[in-house]
């Protein structure tokens, strides 16, 4: 922590000294870092468009489509202490397309926008699939560089858009998000000085590993993919997502995404929902990419996407293309998760859904993943009775 608050103080002192501080700008550095603090962080999640830039969403002029109550369950014990102890502040779980469990806790509500985290992986992946389908994207054995020229000469370069769908990019980054000077706390104070993450991703140099190689969990390659599609399509993510995505699920409220200064969303955690529309989503994949009658992604790319095909090590936990499953997965479990505790588990043999945001501060200590998982399945299992 004093490092931390060294690394921030000097930051501040710099800027000032040499004239450059827009009162913005530091209102967004301050909420960086403030934003995981204990008696804010609940707050924050819910409230992301008040502190950084947003590109509002609109979830259409058609009716909030059903999720009809079922048959109440009741938590396996001590869900309820585990709740507190993760600080879970919503959930709901899907059994058959029905509600048979919701929670709001710690002062949240049913209308709340809470913040993805990396949860906004899946819905990427699941927005490229489309677009492979409709032909925008010709091939994942594409060069990244084809749709998007930036990324050329930065580490991206020589890698294709499977390698980095797979996070198997090769590229060298430090995801410690308890170390100031780390690549993604660098690149979180970019995205709160106002710069730009397509400016950031493209000035990454630094390999780890041949692309495809090795696979190595790097936020950046989502914003790489984000690129890659914005180049195919001349269009941005949240109009691509809005279009072919949110508005047919027939959200709850409107979404949002936080954008960098350049208007470019924050694709790799940046996207606000309220749970139940988490759920919808979920159960969208569930049913093979089909929701009320409309088949909204690709079935093969469902399919294809939530299997383990990334190169993890043996025994690790699994991933497919920008959707995770357990070391251990069973058949029809996968899952999309953020930091700090939020979470899609979808069990599609048990046809069970259930979406979870939490403000769970010790969320990286060791053991706490495969705790959750262990409950979200003990969860899994009443609710499938």
């Amino acid at each position: 922590m004093r490092k931390v608050l060294w690394g921030l103080g000097l930051i501040i002192v710099v800027a000032v000294a040499l004239g450059v501080w827009k009162r913005e700008n530091l209102t967004r550095l301050m909420a960086v870092q403030t934003l995981f603090d204990e008696g804010r962080i609940v707050e924050n999640f819910s409230n992301m468009d008040e502190m950084f830039h947003t590109a509002p969403m609109n979830r259409g002029d058609g009716p909030v489509s059903p999720l009809p109550a079922g048959d109440e369950i009741t938590l396996p014990e001590d869900t309820e202490a585990w709740m507190e102890t993760r600080q879970v502040t919503a959930m709901v779980v899907l059994s058959g397309g029905d509600i048979v469990y919701e929670t709001y806790l710690k002062g949240t509500g049913i209308d709340d926008t809470r913040i993805s985290w990396s949860v906004a992986k899946s819905f990427l992946s699941a927005l490229m699939g489309i677009l492979i389908d409709e032909g925008q994207i010709v091939s994942l054995d594409d060069p990244v560089t084809t749709y998007a020229p930036a990324l050329a000469g930065s580490a991206y370069d020589g890698a294709t858009i499977r390698n980095v769908a797979h996070m198997a990019s090769g590229v060298a980054f430090d995801e410690d998000y308890l170390d100031f000077w780390s690549d993604i706390n660098r690149m979180g104070r970019v995205l709160a000085l106002g710069g730009s993450l397509d400016e950031f991703t493209a000035g990454l140099e630094e390999t780890r590993a041949d692309a495809g190689q090795e696979w190595h969990y790097v936020s950046m390659d989502t914003h790489a993919l984000a690129m890659v599609m914005r180049g195919a399509t001349g269009r941005s993510i949240p109009d691509l997502m809005e279009e072919k995505i949110l508005q047919p699920l027939g959200l709850r409220a409107d979404p949002h995404y936080v954008t960098d200064s350049d208007g470019n969303a924050f694709v790799l955690g940046g996207l606000n929902l309220t749970t139940r529309d988490y759920a919808r989503f979920g159960q969208m994949i569930l049913q093979n990419g089909q929701w009320q009658g409309q088949q909204i992604v690709p079935a093969d790319w469902v399919a294809a996407s939530t299997i383990a095909s990334a190169p993890t090590a043996p025994g690790a936990r699994q991933y497919g293309l920008q959707w995770w499953l357990p070391a251990d997965a069973r058949v029809g479990e996968v899952f999309a998760i953020g930091v700090y505790g939020q979470y899609i588990w979808i069990d599609r043999a048990s046809g069970v859904v259930i979406a979870m945001n939490s403000a769970d501060r010790l969320f990286t200590e060791p053991g706490v993943w495969e705790q959750n998982i262990e409950r979200l399945r003990m969860i899994t299992g009443v609710a499938a009775e």
